[in-house]
């Protein structure tokens, strides 16, 4: 794998109808940040060929969101990836996908991993930013390659006239 884009979910209803956290859906704010997200990955030439996503309902529509932006991308629905911790976001990622693979999941693993992978690459903007939150939404990228890490692109829906971090 040559590129991760670690994506958390948009804005979501604070109570799902069903009560359960996997039900919770994502509200239209939540839709139009990640559409910006989406947008300006494009523009940073950040393209995901696969796109792996948690099983909970925010997940999945948060794809559905992003997807028209990439059309070419192959999604692969990963019940695993629900509140997983940062050593199974990573390993997911990691897995030979593709050449750029998206993972959309949840805080905190994808914060803690996001902060992780800023700390590897130097990318001490990006620490600052992520340790303040990784707001919903928002979208990091990084090269990976062997055993190197370079910060590509962090991506906040407020950065691009979205909801607030």
């Amino acid at each position: 794998m040559d590129r991760l884009i670690l994506i958390r979910h948009g804005k979501t209803e604070a109570r799902a109808t069903s009560g359960e956290d996997f039900d919770r859906q994502l509200t239209e704010r939540g839709r139009r940040d990640v559409q910006l997200v989406a947008e300006a990955m494009i523009a940073a030439g950040l393209i995901p060929d696969r796109v792996l996503v948690s099983a909970a309902v925010r997940t999945r529509q948060t794809w559905d969101a992003m997807s028209p932006s990439f059309p070419e991308a192959t999604l692969e629905t990963r019940p695993e990836l629900y509140d997983a911790d940062a050593r199974v976001l990573l390993a997911t990622g990691q897995t030979p996908l593709g050449r750029t693979v998206a993972v959309i999941a949840h805080n905190p693993g994808l914060q803690i991993l996001a902060l992780a992978l800023a700390g590897q690459a130097r990318a001490r903007i990006y620490e600052n930013r992520l340790r303040a939150g990784f707001a919903t939404g928002a979208a990091v990228a990084f090269a990976i390659t062997e055993g190197e890490v370079e910060a590509l692109g962090l991506f906040y829906p407020a950065d691009f006239g979205g909801g607030p971090e």
